[in-house]
C-alpha cells in the first residue's frame, strides 16, 4: 500500500496555524485525485475492456490460436500493476447497475471449450489468480469430440471460480438457421448446462460474432442478462447490453502493441445506430451507415473510421450525428467499420461494428 506522508509547513508570520493545515489539506486532497488515491485506485470509470481468446499453443489453428509465448506476455502486462481483472460478471452488474469501476477494468473471456483451455491457459491463468469466463457450446462436449474439454473438466473449472458462458448446443451461424431452429439451440443447451453443470448460464456469447435483430430478441427471451459479439471496442452498456464488444487476440491480431491499445481503450459511446441489423442484403450494401454520440463527445470532429477493404472512411458530422459511407460495397462473408477518437494520454476511443453479408 502507497502511504503519503505530507509535512505541515510552519505557518509564515501572520498566518493562523488552522490557515496553513487547511492549505496542508488541499495539497492532500489534490495528491489523492491526482494519483488515485492513497491505496492506490484508480479513477472511477463506466467501462470496461473484454479480451476474447479461442485456443492456446495450437499452432496448426492460427486464425483461432494465441502462440504460448504471446498468452503469456499478455499476463505479464495484465499483471504489470496498471490494470484491474475482473470477473465477466461482476462487470456486466456493475454497468448494468451504473456502478463505477476501476479505470482499465478488463475481462478476460474464452471460446468454445477447446481442450487447450483446460490444459495451457488454466494454469497460467491459476498462477496469476486471473479470472475468467469460458463459453461453452453444449454439442461438441457431449459427443466427447476431439480436441475439447469433458463435462468433468469444465465442472473443475466451475468448482474453481470459473464463470461457465452460452455459445448454442451446436455453435451455429445463427442468422442463417430460422428463428425456431435457434431457440431450439438455446433451450436445449440450457437444459444440458442445468443437467450438468447445475445451473443456467447467464451471459451468451454469438457463434462467430453473428446474429440479427431477431437472434438478440431469442437470446433476449431464453433469459440471457447479456450478450457479446466479436468486433472489436469498449463495452459500456451506453446503446444496450446484447452487442457488447469483445477484442479478439489471435497469433496474428495478438501482438502486445495491439494488447496495449485494447486495455488503454476508452468507449466511443453512440447510439441510434442505423442500419439496425447488421445483417445486409443487396438494396442496403454498402449501407448508409450512422449513430449519434453520447453528449460528452457530440462536439468532438476528430472521429476517423476504417475498413480492411476500403480504409479510411468519409466521415460527415453533423451536430451529435455522424454519417458513414464507403465508397462502394462490402464483399459477401464479414465486414467490419471500426471507428475511433483520440483522447488524452495517448489513449483512444474504439467503436466497432461487425456486418454480415450473405
Amino acid at each position: 500500500m502507497l502511504t503519503l506522508h505530507i509535512a505541515l509547513p510552519q505557518p509564515p508570520k501572520g498566518m493562523k496555524p488552522s490557515i496553513c493545515h487547511y492549505l496542508a489539506k488541499i495539497k492532500l486532497w489534490l495528491t489523492l485525485v491526482i494519483y488515485g488515491g492513497a491505496s492506490g485506485a484508480a479513477l472511477a470509470a463506466d467501462y470496461a475492456t473484454i479480451l476474447m481468446y479461442h485456443r492456446f499453443g495450437e499452432d496448426q489453428y492460427p486464425s483461432t490460436n494465441i502462440r504460448i509465448e504471446q498468452f503469456e506476455a499478455h499476463l505479464d502486462m495484465l499483471a504489470s500493476g496498471s490494470y484491474h481483472i475482473w470477473p465477466l460478471g461482476k462487470i456486466v452488474d456493475h454497468l448494468q447497475q451504473g456502478l463505477d469501476m476501476p479505470d482499465k477494468t478488463i475481462a478476460i473471456t474464452i471460446d468454445d471449450a477447446y481442450l487447450s483451455v483446460f490444459t495451457e491457459a488454466r494454469p497460467r491463468l491459476k498462477a496469476r489468480n486471473f479470472p475468467y469466463t469460458v463459453f461453452v457450446a453444449t454439442q461438441p462436449v457431449d459427443r466427447n469430440q476431439r480436441g475439447y474439454m469433458s463435462w468433468d473438466q469444465i465442472r473443475i473449472l466451475q468448482d474453481e471460480g470459473v464463470q461457465i458462458g452460452s455459445q448454442t448446443t451446436s455453435h451455429p451461424h445463427m442468422h442463417q438457421i430460422s428463428i425456431t431452429d435457434a431457440e431450439d439451440e438455446l433451450t436445449s443447451s440450457n437444459e444440458r448446462f442445468l443437467t450438468e453443470i447445475g445451473q443456467r448460464p447467464r451471459l451468451f456469447a454469438y457463434p462467430y460474432g453473428e446474429y440479427n435483430l431477431d437472434v438478440i430478441e431469442a437470446v433476449k427471451q431464453a433469459g440471457f442478462d447479456a450478450a457479446f459479439g466479436q468486433n472489436s471496442g469498449i463495452a459500456h452498456g451506453y446503446n444496450g447490453f446484447f452487442e457488447l464488444p469483445r477484442f479478439a487476440m489471435n497469433e496474428q491480431y495478438g501482438t502486445i502493441e495491439r494488447l496495449q491499445l485494447a486495455i488503454d481503450g476508452l468507449p466511443l459511446k453512440v447510439d441510434q445506430i442505423v442500419p439496425e441489423d447488421v445483417v445486409l442484403d443487396d438494396a442496403n450494401n454498402p449501407p448508409n451507415y450512422g449513430f449519434t454520440l453520447a453528449p460528452e463527445i457530440a462536439n468532438d470532429r476528430q472521429l476517423r473510421c476504417f475498413n480492411s477493404l476500403y480504409g479510411k472512411l468519409e466521415v460527415n458530422i453533423l451536430g451529435p450525428r455522424a454519417e458513414i459511407r464507403l465508397p462502394g460495397p462490402f464483399e459477401s462473408g464479414r465486414a467490419r467499420i471500426n471507428c475511433t477518437m483520440p483522447a488524452s494520454d495517448g489513449r483512444w476511443r474504439w467503436f466497432g461494428r461487425q456486418f454480415l453479408i450473405p
